[in-house]
């Protein structure tokens, strides 16, 4: 087993301090690994991450700015600021996606990095890309995982998942368990079902580091009211990878598409069966994926 860190903080603006966590030799290439909406970064499953770092990588996972037990901000966003941004009305917002980039630099910065190969999974996908247009000589690749570019007419939700996304939010941890493994019924892979007892597990975890509600409405409409990147996209020299589920119901396959299509050279991972989360079994898939794609910034 590789070495791994405790749960550490480190600062990176004012205001914001980020939870996050180590596996693997510092002396490695860092790969840093950021997670999607109101999302904590023990989705990223610590034997992910053991393994990512026994293919020779310094993994780094942590909680988002308003997730787990990094900071909560303040700022009310009301469900009328939601369709606003929705509808693509001038929406006044806590932060945007650029500020969640800059705080995963920040990141980077407390632990003395200066270039890193990226992985981003759905609105940390967004992350990730941001992340690359705005400093591309601190990342070495750039791996985005069930995401999409901005682009309003791509990347969208099913329509059966809409009533969750906008609901109001358990407020005790037994109904929170019980829906969210339901949800991951919904949302998750069809092809690779999780078992219900690691779905409980996950879920118990994620209220026990400190469920945000309001937080998640913060990213929401942070997601909301990202730019549109495809054609900034074009620009990036990094190797890109981009992997989709055919059956992701949060994100719609054509945000997998439309990122691939608007980097030259990136390559395009389309799983048969997978929805919108990190299946077991697809987890090698995913490690040589990632190890291939960070190969060519070698």
């Amino acid at each position: 087993m590789s070495p791994r860190s405790e749960e550490l903080f480190a600062p990176v603006s004012p205001g914001v301090e980020l939870c996050y966590q180590t596996f693997g030799e510092a002396s490695d290439p860092a790969l840093l690994l950021v997670m999607g909406l109101g999302g904590p970064m023990t989705w990223w499953d610590a034997d992910l991450c053991e393994l990512l770092a026994r293919r020779g990588f310094f993994v780094i996972r942590f909680d988002n700015r308003d997730a787990g037990r990094s900071s909560k901000l303040s700022g009310r966003v009301s469900r009328l600021t939601l369709l606003r941004a929705a509808s693509g009305l001038p929406t006044k917002v806590p932060y945007a996606m650029a500020d969640l980039a800059d705080d995963a630099f920040g990141l980077l910065d407390h632990l003395g990095i200066e270039r890193a190969h990226i992985v981003g999974m759905s609105m940390g996908g967004m992350i990730v890309q941001t992340m690359a247009l705005s400093r591309p000589e601190r990342v070495r690749s750039l791996t985005s995982i069930m995401s999409t570019t901005g682009k309003r007419t791509v990347g969208w939700q099913h329509p059966s998942i809409l009533p969750r996304l906008l609901g109001r939010r358990d407020t005790e941890r037994e109904a929170y368990v019980t829906t969210s493994v339901a949800y991951g019924r919904v949302i998750g892979s069809p092809g690779y079902p999780e078992p219900e007892e690691s779905a409980r597990r996950r879920a118990e975890d994620t209220w026990d580091r400190g469920l945000n509600p309001a937080g998640v409405m913060r990213q929401m409409v942070a997601i909301l009211t990202q730019p549109d990147r495809t054609t900034s996209l074009a620009d990036l020299p990094m190797p890109t990878l981009v992997i989709h589920g055919l059956a992701d119901k949060m994100v719609h396959v054509s945000g997998g598409r439309t990122t691939s299509s608007a980097v030259p050279g990136s390559d395009l991972l389309l799983i048969d069966g997978m929805g919108h989360d990190l299946p077991k079994p697809l987890w090698n898939t995913f490690a040589d994926a990632i190890s291939r794609n960070a190969a060519r910034a070698r």
